[in-house]
């Protein structure tokens, strides 16, 4: 079954840290780019970040920028997204999708365009996502 997983989300209390990992059943990750997203409790989904099958990546909200690493093991058929300094916003279900295309969509198109069709125009597959809860 060709599928994606996400796993790695929890509880954790501000500041902490969570790696949250991605990884692919019945095909290979190591040709497709991959967006990790999310979507807070009563807000839209937003775009996090985005990393090339050649490890390029992307990071789009500013708010993220410094404090999480995408990165990927294509031995291990998995992406990741490191979190650090984590707070109340980044509380939320994170998703990981393939991409249609070979690169990432530029930040402006992420942020700017309607995100969900984003998500239908450029990619192709997610899973059911992981939740990530900051809370202390």
């Amino acid at each position: 079954q060709v599928q994606l997983v996400e796993s790695g989300g929890g509880l954790v209390q501000p500041g902490g840290s969570l790696r949250l990992s991605c990884t692919a059943s019945g095909f290979s990750l190591d040709l497709y780019t991959i967006l990790w997203f999310r979507q807070a409790p009563e807000k839209e989904r937003e775009g996090v970040s985005c990393i090339t099958h050649t490890g390029g990546a992307t990071y789009y909200a500013d708010s993220i920028k410094g404090r999480f690493t995408i990165s990927r093991d294509n031995a291990k058929n998995t992406v990741y997204l490191q979190m650090n300094g984590l707070n109340a916003e980044d509380t939320a279900v994170y998703y990981c999708a393939t991409a249609i295309r070979s690169s990432c969509p530029p930040p402006h198109k992420v942020l700017q365009e309607d995100f969900n069709k984003v998500l239908r125009e450029d990619f192709s597959l997610w899973g059911q996502g992981t939740r990530v809860t900051v809370s202390s």
